[in-house]
């Protein structure tokens, strides 16, 4: 056979079989999926909240919602069979003290799952917020902590109409044991189990397999395939495997031509549809949501040229810099640090080593934009004011989001590398959950075949 023809043969074998094989960590059943959000939820009230109740002083919290009008925090703790709250639930967790289960009670007519007993009687006590009053009565917290805070929405879920119904019916002795539960609220939804952290990884390594598979030749066709194309395929693929997404992804282009980088067209205004061409520098910004846990990942694919074999040495140096920007970065993170100070000194480490640097860092977990520490917004490099004052905890999750800024001789301007990847900060530090994107990806893929 002609060795032109059986090098051709080979490269087609190979392309078709490498692009096929995504390796997918088994999804869970729906059955499944709600015995272990149950199993965490339980865990987790146990093991989780009575610390952070102690640290903040706390010994009653009430989360408090109507059905279709959800509090954040609520929605964390309904058992998986229920996708909302009904009616008014009133949801009661008392610290007994060091030694005691926290006390979990649902001043409703329904049990909430296994973790909090219905404690309210309609028949004995026609009046739910009575019923409240006798159950706080019984107890005698100190401080009764409730859903409101100017600087995290997630916590700040209590509505007028029930925090003025609440008020009349303590009366003026027991309202003056209401504080606000932001940073239990906080600390509630940004702590990870240690059960939360075994199975993220799987989380993360399914939306890492879908960028992966999204960008290669098995999608993506340069001169027909459209960055438009690629985000609905992305959005099938999340239905194809049974799961959902947090937000609409996004797929752009950077390439040799007189556009420049655009923060609002990047970051707020969704990416015009392009023809994806050789010489094309993708971006994609991702996430999905699966057993309550949420992902955020942005990576880079590179449209061989013919004749190409890898990316231009400017844009892997482009690359290195992004890279480099996230090991400063993370290098930072010390418990006790506000996200301020995080920023800050990142910012400066950066511009010294001679690299453009942008931070925007958000916390994740049961939200994609999660409760927490902000280290950065990509409109505010000079620090975010309150949730940017918030100390760094351990047992915490962020998506490590940033972007380095590289001029390019040869297309003469000045591209990003914007990088977004989920990691876990301990008492070791920071690791990527799902490990970090070093190389930028190649459509198609390479493979190094002798045809001596």
């Amino acid at each position: 056979m002609n060795t032109k023809l059986l090098t051709l043969l080979l490269l087609i074998l190979f392309f078709s079989t490498a692009q096929a094989q995504h390796n997918y960590p088994t999804i869970l059943s729906m059955q499944e999926r709600a015995r272990v959000i149950d199993e965490i939820l339980e865990e987790r009230l146990q093991t989780i909240l009575p610390p952070i109740m102690r640290k903040e002083g706390i010994d009653m919290w009430l989360v408090i919602s109507r059905e279709y009008n959800e509090d954040p925090v609520i929605k964390t703790m309904l058992p998986a069979t229920w996708l909302a709250a009904r009616r008014r639930t009133i949801l009661v967790m008392y610290d007994q003290g060091e030694g005691k289960p926290l006390e979990t009670l649902a001043v409703a007519r329904y049990d909430v799952g296994t973790g909090f007993k219905s404690a309210w009687d309609k028949e004995k006590q026609p009046d739910q917020w009575q019923r409240l009053v006798e159950i706080i009565n019984e107890r005698n917290p100190q401080k009764i902590g409730i859903n409101m805070s100017t600087d995290w929405a997630h916590a700040d879920g209590l509505v007028v109409t029930d925090y003025e119904e609440l008020k009349a019916a303590l009366g003026k002795k027991n309202s003056t044991k209401l504080v606000s539960a932001e940073k239990v609220a906080v600390g509630w939804l940004e702590t990870r189990s240690a059960r939360e952290m075994a199975i993220y990884p799987q989380i993360v390594r399914i939306a890492h397999e879908i960028i992966d598979e999204a960008f290669s030749g098995s999608v993506i066709h340069p001169g027909i395939t459209t960055t438009d194309d690629v985000v609905w395929w992305m959005r099938e693929k999340i239905r194809e495997l049974k799961l959902t997404t947090w937000f609409h992804p996004s797929v752009s282009v950077q390439r040799g031509d007189s556009e420049s980088f655009d923060h609002l067209r990047s970051f707020s205004k969704r990416p015009e549809k392009n023809v994806i061409m050789p010489g094309d520098l993708l971006h994609c910004d991702f996430g999905i949501t699966y057993l309550r846990l949420n992902t955020d990942t942005q990576q880079h694919a590179y449209i061989l040229r013919p004749g190409e074999t890898e990316a231009p040495e400017y844009l892997k140096v482009a690359f290195k810099n992004g890279n480099r920007l996230q090991d400063i970065f993370t290098n930072n993170f010390k418990e006790g640090k506000t996200g301020n100070q995080v920023l800050k000194e990142s910012r400066e480490a950066a511009i010294a080593e001679g690299i453009k640097p942008s931070i925007y860092t958000h916390p994740i977990g049961y939200h994609g934009h999660a409760a927490g520490t902000t280290l950065g917004m990509w409109d505010s490099q000079g620090g975010v004011p309150g949730d940017g004052d918030y100390p760094l905890h351990l047992n915490t999750a962020y998506s490590i989001e940033l972007n380095a800024s590289t001029f390019i001789k040869e297309w003469d301007k000045e591209i990003r590398i914007m990088l977004e990847e989920d990691a876990y900060f301990d008492k070791d530090g920071v690791r990527y959950i799902d490990g970090r994107q070093t190389e930028i990806l190649l459509i198609p893929r390479v493979s190094k075949i002798n045809t001596d």
